[in-house]
């Protein structure tokens, strides 16, 4: 391929993917300005909390055991080379709360909610459900799309939350029960190392706008694919990619910005 024709092509995928920028910000912009009502009816957003956290609860809880299970065994025998196996519990704690909890979480939501989401925006726009919302003067951006938003805003944070306590207890398992670390070491070496501002809250922060970034795309993606199976399906798989990317691409912006201290 020529320069020019390369110059070119890379000009035409910048010019797409700014687009899609654009358009994503005003449907984000769009659905913000339509917050308010739905404080004037919660159950729209507690059924999507529910939707949205407790069919995901099974697959992160497991996630997070088994993910605390590997860490304890790698950071033990990390530990053991320079005799500070104590701190085990601290090493465990940091890693999930920091790092591990929100993303993980965030790319098994992707996978697991995300595409649930997808698929239903797709099916309802398939079956001309949202047609008909529209024809009876019912706005679906306010009465579809704003409450599952605003649930998987919500359900995300505290996703991250079960998914790093299951790891901790997951470390405790193989660390004490085990390998035989004591107990009391663990638990103070974890309760002494762990800030609640500069990690917990910082975790937070990252699992909350991981939720906005995932949930976004996810709907974005159900609400503009072509409603055909075969569009369904192109948007359910754009879902889990652009929200997987998204995540690690965020997270390393705000690794550097809340621990470049």
């Amino acid at each position: 391929m020529s320069p020019v024709k390369s110059l070119a092509a890379l000009g035409s995928f910048t010019r797409r993917h700014l687009v899609v920028l654009g358009q994503i910000t005003r449907f984000f912009w769009q659905l913000v300005l339509r917050f308010g009502v739905l404080f004037q009816r919660p159950r729209l957003v507690t059924q999507q909390v529910h939707f949205i956290g407790n069919y995901s609860l099974v697959i992160i809880a497991i996630s997070g055991l088994f993910v605390g299970f590997v860490l304890a065994l790698q950071g033990y025998y990390t530990l053991n080379r320079y005799g500070a196996e104590e701190s085990l519990g601290l090493l465990l704690a940091l890693s999930l709360v920091r790092e591990l909890g929100p993303v993980v979480t965030a790319l098994l939501f992707a996978g697991r909610a995300g595409t649930s989401l997808t698929a239903e925006i797709g099916l309802m726009k398939a079956g001309e459900q949202i047609a008909a919302m529209e024809v009876m003067a019912v706005d679906p951006m306010r009465r579809v799309i704003a409450p599952r938003l605003l649930g998987g805003i919500i359900a995300m944070p505290m996703l991250a939350a079960v998914f790093s306590m299951m790891g901790v207890i997951g470390g405790w398992v193989v660390g004490v029960a085990l390998i035989g670390i004591d107990a009391g070491a663990y638990w103070s070496q974890m309760q002494a190392g762990v800030d609640v501002f500069d990690d917990v809250l910082n975790g937070v922060i990252k699992s909350v706008v991981f939720g906005v970034a995932v949930t976004l795309i996810a709907l974005f993606e159900g609400w503009r694919c072509r409603p055909t199976p075969e569009g369904v399906s192109r948007a359910t798989t754009r879902t889990v990619v652009a929200g997987s990317l998204t995540v690690l691409g965020l997270d390393f912006i705000m690794t550097a910005l809340m621990f470049s201290n």
